[in-house]
């Protein structure tokens, strides 16, 4: 897929209840200021979603039913229970008005799984590589009937194919998790989001130019972006690891962790100012799932992501190569071993931890930043002092899976570097 135009930018981590397969319905909890954007990558994207819609919305969202929801009661203000799933998905609709020559159809430039343990002690973002190939199933059609299975399809054309429902049966059958909730923002959004939340502080190591996304950064160290900035450095590509889409992935998470430590820092999510901003932009370039459109819903969501430690918050990327051969040819092949062994653990809950300095092609560990302090989440008062000295257990290290949690301060490594 094409990167967006220079035009078009000028423009404008004990046992754990198991809930792997969800019960649809239930109470949810959204803690979506994790996310892309949890890019949009939209993590810019998704991560807006928390505390978004307080004040207005309703008539103003654009909505979509996945297969087989159902909405069950709203949640009383702040008594969300148990755990969650929700994707989101950044898209490369095309907004110029005049068209755009370069592509044809809609893709899902950006697919990231954010799930919430049941207890709600941790949460693990995974970002899914565009051109990955997997197996799509039997879609929903907009007329009713339904499009046919495909093999061996990157997971990006899930979009185009089917919609926003297509996207989202793909991930679950492809990680065995049932999905709540759904969100999909363009580019535009991403960019208007990015401001809303008052910018995000990004470390490169070298000076990174990419004429392909517009991304202008001609010095090494920490830049605060903001709108069409903040987006070119999410899909900016050509310029960040070894240009491929695995590296970019990483990259997009140096901002996203980055974007958690600022929320929970600056206390976004109890000033209802900024909630407010966020939430206008939202409304207006946000397609949600019927399930996320209600306001109860999405205030809980915000209380729980308040009290996640940031080292509890793991964002990964699902377990891929490039340069195999037949379907996988130019794509990436899914490494199933590790994939399973990943999601095994989120099925069951259970905290993980990664391999030291395994971040991925497109980011190293930033060893010139302060360590990040520990905060923990408050405590109820009825379970006692000793409730928050207990130490925390001993996690199994993953192997084979990159990525890094929201405590780790990292950098993106420009091409090359």
């Amino acid at each position: 897929m094409s990167d967006i135009s220079r035009r078009t930018l000028r423009q404008k981590h004990g046992s754990i209840a198991r809930h792997g397969r969800l019960k649809r319905g239930n109470a949810w909890l959204v803690m979506a200021k994790i996310l892309a954007a949890t890019l949009s990558v939209v993590l810019v994207s998704g991560v807006s979603v928390a505390g978004i819609w307080v004040w207005q919305l309703d008539r103003s969202i654009k909505t979509v039913t996945l297969v087989g929801e159902t909405n069950g009661p709203p949640p009383a203000l702040g008594s969300f229970e148990g755990g969650f799933n929700i994707l989101i998905v950044g898209s490369d609709e095309c907004e110029d008005p005049n068209g755009c020559k370069d592509r044809s159809g809609v893709l899902n430039d950006v697919t990231i799984l954010l799930h919430v343990a049941q207890d709600q002690s941790n949460a693990v973002a995974v970002s899914f590589p565009r051109d990955l190939v997997v197996p799509i199933p039997s879609c929903p059609a907009e007329d009713g009937g339904s499009y046919h299975a495909m093999s061996a399809q990157p997971i990006n054309v899930t979009l185009s194919y089917g919609g926003l429902p297509c996207t989202v049966l793909t991930v679950e059958k492809l990680t065995g998790l049932d999905i709540q909730f759904a969100g999909m923002v363009t580019f535009s959004g991403v960019a208007q989001l990015a401001s809303a939340v008052g910018g995000v502080d990004v470390c490169i190591n070298s000076p990174i130019i990419d004429k392909y996304s517009g991304l202008y950064l001609p010095e090494a160290g920490v830049h605060k972006l903001e709108g069409w900035d903040a987006l070119a450095f999410l899909r900016s590509r050509h310029g960040v690891g070894d240009g491929s889409d695995l590296g970019r992935i990483s990259s997009q998470q140096v901002y996203m962790s980055s974007l958690v430590r600022t929320l929970k820092a600056d206390g976004v999510l109890n000033d209802f100012g900024k909630l407010f901003n966020i939430a206008t932009v939202a409304s207006q370039t946000m397609t949600l799932s019927n399930s996320l459109k209600n306001v109860n819903t999405m205030v809980s969501m915000a209380q729980v992501l308040k009290n996640l430690p940031l080292e509890r918050v793991m964002f990964v990327q699902y377990p891929g190569v490039t340069g195999q051969d037949g379907v996988y040819s130019g794509k990436v092949a899914p490494v199933k071993s590790a994939a399973e062994a990943l999601f095994a653990k989120i099925r069951a809950d259970e905290p993980f931890a990664l391999k030291a300095d395994n971040t991925g092609r497109g980011s190293e560990v930033n060893a010139d930043a302060p360590p990040v302090t520990p905060v923990e989440p408050s405590s109820d008062a009825s379970a006692g002092p000793s409730a928050s000295a207990e130490p925390a257990p001993e996690v199994e290290v993953l192997h084979g899976v990159q990525g890094q949690s929201a405590a780790d301060q990292t950098c993106s490594k420009a091409y090359g570097t």
